[in-house]
């Protein structure tokens, strides 16, 4: 039987794009919201879920961190997938035909230079490859959509340019989730540990939290608050660190956070991607 990993979007989203990139081997499971594709993962109908939750240019995926905590599931690995946009339009047009351009508002902002060049206005979908679906189903010839590559091969679309991105970097880093945790792995690239805490009431207490991870050498490549409940005066942070639980120098700067904290929620202690460096 053939393992399922789900993702949020349509097929041929970029999410989509990361499941077949990374797990080529597992069936891709399209889930409407990020809800879905977590609940598929604990439900069983799925083995992993691929989940968006940082991109180079436009930074931090809205609502993935508030959903880590609560989902029940464990980072198992990360991956970094470099994200090409493409003019995508029906069979036979020709570029100088297009004079609309459709996909997510993200996408159509990265793209600003290629779009004024062309004289190609702006048309706002709710996704990238929805847009590469509406394009194949109203049968406009003047109007295309900036999607994936494979969005074009899912519906039948011909690409006019390819990778027409304003950013030559842009990249989207990707949590792969599971219902139990793989604590046995150890990368190549070294290894990552994830967590979400919140400091005790005290003067300083995000200060003496963090001296722990600077004395002992570990690196936090990641640290960011968010409120808790609608609460201005209770603030999660999450935070992604370099090197294992079992490492010495972790060990004794999570012991330090440990003690200026009210709570800690381990996410998951996952391989490095080698793209990350």
């Amino acid at each position: 039987m053939t393992k399922r990993i789900a993702f949020q979007g349509e097929p041929g989203a970029y999410s989509h794009q990361a499941c077949h990139e990374t797990y080529p081997e597992m069936e891709a499971l399209p889930c409407r919201t990020f809800e879905d594709a977590i609940e598929a993962v604990r439900e069983g109908d799925a083995e992993l879920a691929m989940l968006p939750v940082e991109n180079s240019t436009f930074g931090r995926v809205a609502d993935i961190h508030h959903l880590l905590p609560k989902s029940g599931l464990h980072i198992v690995s990360e991956a970094f997938v470099r994200v090409h946009i493409n003019l995508l339009a029906l069979p036979g047009t020709r570029l100088e035909d297009v004079n609309r351009a459709m996909s997510h508002t993200m996408l159509l902002g990265q793209c600003r230079d290629f779009l004024a060049k062309h004289d190609i206005r702006r048309v706002t979908g709710a996704d990238t490859a929805g847009s590469a679906k509406h394009v194949a189903e109203v049968n406009e010839p003047g109007l295309a959509a900036l999607a994936s590559e494979l969005a074009g091969d899912i519906y039948g679309l011909d690409v006019l340019a390819r990778h027409i991105e304003d950013q030559g970097n842009n990249t989207t880093r990707f949590l792969v989730m599971a219902r139990q945790p793989d604590l046995s792995r150890r990368g190549d690239d070294g290894m990552m540990t994830s967590f979400v805490f919140q400091v005790r009431n005290i003067p300083a207490a995000l200060y003496k939290a963090m001296g722990g991870f600077a004395t002992n050498g570990v690196n936090m490549t990641k640290l960011e608050s968010y409120m808790v409940d609608g609460s201005f005066t209770a603030t999660q942070f999450y935070a992604d660190i370099e090197g294992h639980p079992d490492d010495p120098g972790v060990k004794r700067a999570l012991d330090e956070l440990d003690y200026f904290t009210s709570d800690i929620t381990m996410l998951g202690v996952y391989p490095a991607d080698p793209r990350r460096h």
